[in-house]
């Protein structure tokens, strides 16, 4: 594996810990166009690289990922097909996490977002430091939740209180997603990298294939739920991409104002 092949996102490796964090903290760790490919490959490298036994998913700076970024959907609005181009990647991003057998634990150094939110949600444990938010505010900009959110966020929590997210848009403190369980464990800060390090070095020093298998294992209901979900959800989401509603949601975004939708 290549670490140094990318450039969005920053790859280590440490005695079979391979840490991957996004790397746009001016963005908040916003996941642009370079970022999108980067993901799409990163967690089939790290499935298939020998010297990794144990995947850590992380962000620079204060945020974890703020989700898309707010050019690039300006930019797909006005090329759609930029659109269909993320569509496939999305849906390999999704499957390449739920097929890679390295077990891959979410470091939520700060808030989780939208796409940010479900990349740690898909996630095979999840620590978030107590001051994090996690929500998907798809909705928010007008967009169908067509990324992943809407598979899992019901496969972790159920429908009721997944409804209730998805369609309104709202976040969780850490505390409270610990509490329904969305993530594993809501930490202090302070505490955060000493926990993942611990589980990462557990997991890592454990019986690979056990572990490996365990997780496959685990992950084929799972799959059979995403995949029941996927290509609807972001054919859904492509049409929302088209509506006055979305537009209007990133010209406020860029205005710094609160949307004004039409149901258009």
């Amino acid at each position: 594996m290549n670490l140094s092949s990318y450039q969005a996102l920053k790859v280590e490796r440490d005695n079979g810990i391979l840490t991957i964090t996004f790397n746009r903290p001016d963005t908040l760790n916003a996941v642009d166009d370079d970022m999108d490919k980067e993901l799409s490959r990163v967690f089939i490298e790290a499935g298939h690289d020998p010297q990794t036994r144990v995947i850590i998913l992380t962000g620079a700076g204060r945020a974890f990922s703020a989700g898309g970024d707010i050019e690039e959907m300006q930019k797909v609005i006005d090329e759609p097909q930029r659109f269909f181009d993320s569509m496939r990647r999305g849906k390999q991003i999704v499957f390449s996490m739920l097929d890679c057998q390295k077990p891959i634990i979410a470091k939520i150094n700060g808030h989780a977002i939208g796409l940010g939110a479900t990349l740690a949600l898909y996630c095979d444990m999840s620590y978030a430091a107590v001051h994090a938010k996690i929500g998907d505010p798809h909705v928010a900009v007008g967009f169908v939740a067509g990324d992943g959110g809407a598979a899992i966020w019901p496969q972790l929590i159920g429908f009721a209180k997944a409804k209730e997210y998805l369609l309104t848009g709202d976040t969780l403190t850490a505390e409270h997603a610990e509490k329904i369980g969305l993530i594993n464990y809501a930490v202090s800060a302070d505490e955060l990298d000493e926990r993942v390090q611990e589980m990462a070095t557990r997991l890592a020093n454990g019986a690979a294939y056990a572990i490996q298998w365990t997780k496959a294992s685990m992950n084929i209901v799972l799959k059979q739920a995403v995949t029941s979900v996927i290509d609807a959800s972001l054919a859904y989401e492509a049409l929302s991409n088209l509506t006055e509603d979305h537009q209007e949601a990133v010209n406020a975004f860029r205005e710094k104002r609160k949307p004004v939708f039409k149901g258009r």
